[in-house]
Formats: C-alpha cells, structure tokens, sequence
C-alpha cells in the first residue's frame, strides 16, 4: 500500500516582517512553525516589555531580503542563545539557540500581515512579573483621549460603629 503523499505548496507564501528603520527585512514561509509569549527574564529584558510574543521557523523557511549588513548580535556565553538586532534602530529582530540549530523565532510584531500561528503557548509563565497587565477592566482617562487605565478599587463604605452619632 502506498503511503499518502504530503500536500506541499507549488509555490511557497512568503511573509515579510521588517525593523522598525525598515533597513532590515525577513521573511518566513507561511504557515509559522509556532508561536509563543516568553516571559523569562531574557525575552523581557531584549525587549524592554512584560514578555515578548515570538512566532517560529524552520531555518530554511526563513531568510533576511534586505539589510544584512545592518544586522549585529549577541551571544548569551551560559545559555548559547544568539540575539540579532538592527544596528541602525536597535529593533529586536530573531534569536537562534545552540540547542535547536535548525529552528529561527522572530518577534511577532515585526510582521504586518498574518503569519499563520496564534500565540497559544507560554513559555517560563513561572516568571510572569508581578507588575504585567492581567486583563484588569479598563476605563477612558479623562482629558486623554486613547489612553485608557486601571481605576483604583474604592473602599466601600462602612456603616459608623455602633453608639457613634
């Protein structure tokens, strides 16, 4: 009995991320691989947020287009990850590891169009920071328009203690 055949695209869907200059640009085949919020330490401190939500591709699904003179990185000597960033606008722009040569994780928000993957993983969720956004309510500020805040609880009132007034 023969074995079914794999469906393959004739011809393979790129999409394009680029840096925030735009001197740098990749592209990943579509569908991504995965994709995932980091909240370890390393992933927050890169990109100066909470977490960072990273979409993953097989390395020859992945490739710089423009800009490859524009690109630096940084090695982690304990951890054998390897950062690369724009030089010219510091944008965070994929990391590789020594443990899995053959897979690139770009950040998400690099990307315009859709990249095939939610983010429905969490990696390191046990060094969510105390401080990040949980999905409080959220209403308008007053006098700011497109900024919204997290009101503060208001104590409820207490009825006076008996035999005052």
């Amino acid at each position: 009995m023969d074995k079914p055949k794999r469906k393959t695209l004739a011809k393979p869907q790129w999409v394009e991320g680029r840096c925030l200059c735009s001197a740098v640009a990749l592209e990943i085949q579509y569908p991504a691989r995965w994709a995932f919020h980091d909240h370890g330490r390393a992933a927050r401190i890169a990109h100066g947020a909470a977490y960072a939500t990273y979409v993953g591709s097989w390395r020859k699904r992945f490739r710089v287009t423009e800009g490859e003179d524009a690109l630096s990185q940084y090695e982690d000597p304990q951890t054998k990850v390897t950062r690369s960033f724009c030089t010219r606008c510091g944008t965070p722009l994929f990391y590789e590891t020594a443990r899995s040569p053959h897979m690139v994780n770009i950040p998400r928000a690099l990307f315009a169009s859709r990249v095939g993957r939610e983010p429905r993983y969490h990696l390191r969720i046990s060094e969510l920071q105390d401080w990040t956004y949980a999905g409080e309510k959220l209403g308008p500020l007053k006098g700011f328009p497109g900024v919204v805040w997290e009101r503060p609880h208001r104590a409820k009132k207490r009825p006076p203690p008996e035999g005052m007034f």
